[in-house]
């Protein structure tokens, strides 16, 4: 399935978080693509490289990617991406990466996430910011001005593996 099929019909979820994690646009995911995403997020976040957080990202997305790249040829196809992908995989794998990710961001570190927080996060991650606004007012359905931690794995994990995810729909 190539990129112009695929866009051409309506993007299913897989597609469209195999798009977000292509930052150069090429079809394909590469090990620059996908680790680039961690440099992004320490860019926005201004930690040093030495901070034990920084350390936990970097090794939780190399084990990530190497677990994606199974044939080990430092791309990932959208057939490689869509036949990998799946809900046992972001339990044992993504997850890990993707909550690095937000303690990144988690200044307090008290596991949650206000507005500027949670767009600093994804739009590092690709996202514009106008979809994270609005993927962060379908998360914080209490209004308290917070999305934890499980809530945002949970609903991007939802998303992933097609569920309902108002989050997911909003942000991609």
């Amino acid at each position: 399935m190539d990129r112009t099929t695929t866009t051409a019909a309506a993007p299913t979820p897989t597609w469209r978080v195999f798009a977000m994690m292509d930052a150069d646009g090429d079809g394909v995911i590469s090990a620059h693509d996908y680790l680039s995403r961690i440099d992004r997020v320490v860019e926005a976040t201004g930690h040093p490289e030495d901070d034990p957080l920084v350390v936990t990202a970097r090794a939780k997305g190399h084990k990530a990617w190497e677990v994606m790249d199974a044939d080990a040829d430092g791309r990932l196809t959208f057939d490689e991406y869509d036949a990998w992908v799946d809900g046992d995989k972001f339990d044992n794998v993504c997850q890990y990466a993707l909550g690095s990710l937000f303690d990144l961001v988690d200044a307090d570190g008290d596991g949650a996430l206000d507005r500027p927080g949670f767009t600093t996060l994804r739009t590092a991650l690709n996202n514009p910011p106008g979809n994270a606004e609005a993927a962060f007012d379908a998360l914080d359905t209490d209004g308290d001005g917070r999305i934890t931690r499980a809530a945002y794995l949970a609903a991007i994990r939802a998303y992933v593996v097609g569920e309902d995810s108002p989050m997911g729909d909003a942000l991609y």
